[in-house]
């Protein structure tokens, strides 16, 4: 397994920045990690924290939920970060793991802020 994890820790270290001369695609991605594998509630959670950890070292805006994780920015970064995402929980030892992604973009995808904020205001 150490062997494979190293695998995965040079594939993530290896992912390519995005190209400047891209166009940049405004989006909201949500995604769920799912280790999957006999894992005590600790051990899940720390392969899942991995995860979030990318999130969080990537300087886009997020929000985690309980059930996933969603961000905005430019679809091409955000995707990139669900990869990193992914192999992270990969290199944290546990031996699979499926993640669920839903993608939401174009000019008038909105914000997160929009969209949940009349809500919150309402107390739900």
């Amino acid at each position: 397994m150490a062997k494979t994890a190293a695998k995965v820790a040079t594939k993530s270290a290896n992912i390519a920045a995005n190209d400047a001369d891209q166009t940049s695609v405004p989006a909201t991605v949500s995604f769920q990690c799912l280790p999957l594998a006999t894992l005590t509630k600790e051990e899940l959670y720390a392969a899942v924290d991995r995860a979030i950890d990318v999130v969080a070292e990537s300087g886009v805006a997020y929000q985690v939920g309980p059930m996933e994780t969603t961000m905005e920015g430019d679809l091409d970064t955000l995707l990139d970060i669900v990869k990193r995402a992914h192999l992270a929980c990969l290199e944290s030892g546990v031996p699979r793991v499926f993640t669920n992604v839903k993608i939401g973009c174009g000019a008038d995808t909105g914000t997160m802020d929009e969209k949940i904020t009349p809500y919150r205001r309402q107390g739900h």
